[in-house]
């Protein structure tokens, strides 16, 4: 069954903090709160264009939906409600803060078919949290992850690479804390230098470096390797690339590349490529898997053409992703 989402986005105008990182209007492209009404157009639309059968939630994204009034919240929710009696809508994801997260708001949730939660979590390490004026810490992170758990919601924490004082020791510490905590998704977001924000201060100051995009790659791809054998699912890597990050307007440095994931994945299957025995005439993978093989821009291709020009990258749809049959 194909899944989609209908995006909501709620700009961060009701967060209580200014992380030294964020501008939303750059991040997000959008600063005006939508109405409920507009909401519901939204739907409309997006709905006119999926296919019957599929399943279907309404997303809320972009801003800390537990931080917005309660009753523009419970507006929301409640705009999606016939949808879901219907069954065009299954139930309803949304993002928030660690701290914005209790039995009340939870019981609300539950109660309007909330299903999915996503906390931004952004490191389970407290001096870069500190740093970042989060304004919360781990133990915030790890009860509030608790909570959501008990109360069967499908967990989701987020996280970000490159954070002052990261490394890409504590980013795989956030990794495996992750996984500890019971998440069933995760997105993994690398630091970018934004206009407007204290971490362009900071940057401009030669007080911050961001990472190199090969930088970006190497931490994202060891961060990946450890949801790789998890049940985790990894809903998204690397920032989306709104119009003004595409037009260079506000975006001052940092690891941003429009096909940021493909350059993981090719890194990943490039280190399994480079452990292959001399003689390898024909590589079997999952069709999905095939152009990652193959490389960004032909590159892993090219590595293994210098080992054998005659060698094939062939497909084989019933071998599990990630899986090759060798001959």
């Amino acid at each position: 069954m194909s899944h989609y989402n209908i995006p909501i986005f709620t700009p961060q105008l009701a967060c209580p903090h200014c992380c030294i990182y964020c501008n939303q209007r750059h991040i997000s492209g959008q600063l005006k709160t939508p109405k409920p009404e507009e909401v519901k157009d939204t739907i409309e639309q997006y709905l006119s264009t999926i296919k019957e059968g599929s399943e279907v939630e309404v997303a809320f994204f972009g801003g800390s939906f537990t931080c917005l009034e309660e009753d523009l919240q419970v507006a929301y929710l409640e705009t999606v409600q016939p949808y879901i009696q219907s069954g065009k809508v299954q139930a309803i994801r949304l993002s928030t803060r660690p701290d914005y997260i209790d039995e009340r708001i939870l019981d609300r949730l539950k109660k309007y078919n909330v299903l999915d939660i996503e906390l931004g979590a952004q490191s389970l390490d407290d001096e870069v949290l500190s740093f970042s004026e989060r304004g919360h810490t781990a133990e915030d992170v790890e009860k509030s992850s608790r909570l959501i758990n008990s109360y069967g919601f499908n967990l989701g924490l987020q996280m970000m690479i490159g954070l002052p004082l990261d490394t890409i020791e504590k980013s795989k510490a956030t990794a495996q804390k992750i996984v500890s905590l019971g998440a069933k998704s995760t997105r993994i977001y690398p630091t970018l230098v934004i206009e407007h924000t204290p971490l362009a201060k900071m940057f401009r100051e030669g007080k911050y470096k961001s990472l190199s995009i090969d930088e970006a790659v190497e931490w994202t791809k060891e961060v990946y390797k450890i949801f790789l054998n998890t049940d985790i699912t990894v809903l998204r890597v690397g920032l989306h690339p709104s119009k003004d990050i595409l037009s260079g307007e506000g975006f001052l440095s940092g690891p941003f590349h429009v096909s940021f994931f493909e350059l993981v994945l090719t890194s990943l299957w490039k280190d399994r490529l480079l452990t292959l025995p001399n003689g390898v005439k024909e590589i079997y993978v999952n069709p999905s898997d095939v152009n990652y093989v193959i490389g960004y821009s032909s590159s892993n291709k090219r590595i293994l053409q210098e080992k054998n020009t005659n060698i094939k990258i062939l497909q084989d749809a019933s071998l599990p992703k990630w899986e090759m049959r060798l001959i």
